[in-house]
This record gives C-alpha cells, structure tokens and sequence, in this order.
C-alpha cells in the first residue's frame, strides 16, 4: 500500500476559537496553508463566542478561501461583554454547551479538532474526549494561558507558538513550531523598492516614511489617543500615518488628512506592514508574528491590565527587533524618538533591528501544525 500524506478522504475538522481576533485569525492562515497545498477539506465546523468582533475578521473569509464552507456555531460560555468567565460560569454553562458542540461534532463526523485558546475551545475539547475524537491546543502567546494549562490534560498535543511558553519539563505533548503565519507571508520581506510600491497602493507618497498603528483587532485606547495628538507633528516632519483604530471608533485616533489615513479594521495587513517603515502596536502574538514575518521594526505598547502580561512577553520574545514601550511613555519623548528612527538618520537602527526579526519567527510554523492535524486524522501516533 502506498502511503499518503493525506486522508484518503476530504480532512473533516473543527475549529473552536473565538472572543478577539487574536482567537480566529491563527485557525484562518491554517485553513489558508490547508487549501493552498491541495489538502481536500470537507466544510469546516467552527465553534466561537458569538462576539461581533468574530462578525468581522470572518467577513470575507469563504472568498479568501477559495469558497470553503465555514458553518459557524456560538457556544454560550463567555460573558457577553468579553473576557474570561468567571468559575461559576464555567461550572454552570460547560456541560451544556458541551452537549450542542457533541451533537454538531457528531453530525460533522469531525476526525480532530484545534482549539485556538480561550475558555471558549472548552466545550469542543470536552466534547471531542468524549467521542474519542483527537484534539490539538494551539497555545498563540508566549506565556501560556490558564485555559490552555486546564484544558492540556484533555488533549493529545499542545502546539506553542512560542519557545517561552512551554513547560519546564515538557512532555512529548507539548511541542513548540512557532507561529501560524498566512501564505501571504511566505514570501521574503521585500526591499524598501517593495515598500514603496506597498505605500502608493495604499494612496500614499511612497517617497516618505510611513507609520503603521496597530491597535489590535478591538482597537486600543492608548494607542487611538497618540495618534490623535501626536499624529499631525509626525506629518509635518516628514512621516505619513496609517492607523487602525478598531470597530466602532471611527471618532478615534488621528484625524484625518494628507498624510494621515484611520481605518476601523484594515482588511489587508500584509500590504499595511509591507508598506510600513515601522509599526506601533499592541504585544498580540499574531500581530508580532507578521511584523518578525516581514522584519519591520517594531515599537510594542502591551496591554497593561491582564494579570499575565502575555503581551509584553510576546514582545520580549522578539529581541532587538522590537522596543517595548509603557503606556506611561506615549508623549512628547515618545513622538521625538519615533521623528528620529523613521527619519533619515534613522536608517542603521531600523536595518539592526529588522536583522533581529529576519530569525526570530519560523515560518514553517503553519505547515508543521498542518501535518500534525493530518496526522491525527488518519489515527497516527507519532
């Protein structure tokens, strides 16, 4: 018998992620990697939170796809406004959502599924144990989340994206391939001929240095409020702006004119960072992924507030190719520093930090995953 490095038939597999984009967006370049190497995939079952946000990376995701079915499930275990859920939630809402991911699982005939991190991958998880269907963690951050360490013990591998999140004495389950990056990233990061041609797609001067503000796929406060006030001094030394603001903030972040464009959601990343001379954003795993992918410089502004300060690891996860940036310092200092790494003089630090990031990100991290769903699906133990 001649083996293949497929199923003999189309990969029926699940996805559970949801809440942010940070949790959809890594199943995406998957899904993507998938359909590109001429895996046969039958619909997708994709189980979410059944947040807006979701409405909006999905939109236009069957068309990117090449057509393939997505059938989107909420699973009602995440309070309404976001976040984790509190213990007693877990307790009351698990089981029961539990039940409609079996049932959708059962019907699916699902042969694996991937858990994107999030207490919402829970009730797919649970369900998935009890059909005895194999299930795969995906663990984005570089610290590893608390519902990924609950869930760890029911799943037959734990895939992280970063060295820094596994375990002090990792088992043969836990295994680090780095990132999920789109295809779109698969090509090298291009010269500054590249970026040029990048910024006047965009409608802007492609002669002049430009400004990518990157507030995640909800938008960041902290980030909207630089842009507002300090936006225009950039323009006047030189420096265009591209900020994204996030759903709903439109009122936000700098106000537009020449030289400075806000956008809610920016539909194509890829182009944004390949036409970025440097980038300001949060610390989001996926986020970093594609500015290491495309060796821009980076200045990272984590979020603050969450316990584990995943963010800020992430950054720290890039070395010299990255700057972390408090909060506390987006002002005047802040605006002259960027003034002078966008500048001319400039030039030798972002060169010394774009080599940091040429080798800190794999990009083999989604065609390693891919192999792994495979595997599993065809009943593998390796």
């Amino acid at each position: 018998m001649v083996e293949t490095d497929r199923p003999a038939r189309p990969l029926s597999i699940a996805i559970a992620g949801g809440g942010t984009g940070g949790h959809v967006v890594p199943g995406l370049h998957l899904l993507d990697h998938l359909r590109k190497r001429s895996a046969p995939l039958a619909p997708v079952l994709w189980f979410g939170a059944g947040r807006g946000i979701e409405d909006r990376v999905f939109e236009g995701a069957r068309e990117r796809l090449g057509g393939l079915a997505l059938e989107r499930v909420a699973l009602d275990l995440e309070p309404p406004g976001g976040g984790a859920p509190s213990l007693a939630r877990i307790a009351r809402r698990a089981i029961p959502a539990a039940r409609v991911a079996l049932g959708r699982l059962r019907s699916h005939e699902t042969r694996v599924v991937l858990g994107l991190g999030g207490y919402t991958s829970l009730p797919a998880v649970l369900a998935a144990r009890w059909l005895g269907v194999p299930s795969v963690l995906l663990e984005i951050n570089a610290v590893q989340g608390k519902a990924t360490r609950f869930m760890a013990p029911l799943a037959r591998r734990v895939i992280h994206a970063w060295p820094a999140s596994l375990p002090p004495r990792a088992s043969r389950k836990h295994v680090c391939f780095g990132p999920p990056l789109s295809t779109a990233f698969a090509e090298a990061p291009g010269d500054e001929e590249d970026s040029r041609a990048a910024r006047a797609l965009l409608g802007f001067d492609p002669a002049r240095p430009l400004l990518v503000v990157l507030g995640g796929s909800q938008g960041a406060l902290a980030l909207n409020r630089f842009g507002r006030l300090y936006a225009p001094s950039l323009v006047e030394a030189g420096i265009q702006v591209l900020q994204q603001v996030g759903p709903g903030r439109s009122d936000q972040g700098a106000e537009e004119r020449p030289g400075i464009r806000r956008r809610e959601y920016l539909d194509d990343v890829p182009l944004a960072l390949r036409a970025a001379t440097a980038v300001l954003c949060r610390g989001g795993a996926s986020t970093l992924a594609e500015v290491a992918a495309l060796a821009r410089p980076a200045f990272v502004v984590p979020y603050p507030h969450h316990p584990d300060r995943h963010q800020e690891a992430n950054a720290r996860s890039l070395g010299g190719g990255v700057e972390i940036v408090p909060e506390d310092r987006l002002g005047p200092a802040f605006l002259e520093e960027l003034r002078q790494v966008l500048g001319p003089r400039g030039s030798e630090r972002r060169e010394t930090m774009a080599r940091a990031l040429e080798v800190a990100v794999p990009r083999d991290g989604a065609a390693r995953l891919a192999d792994e769903l495979l595997a599993l699906a065809r009943g593998d133990e390796s």
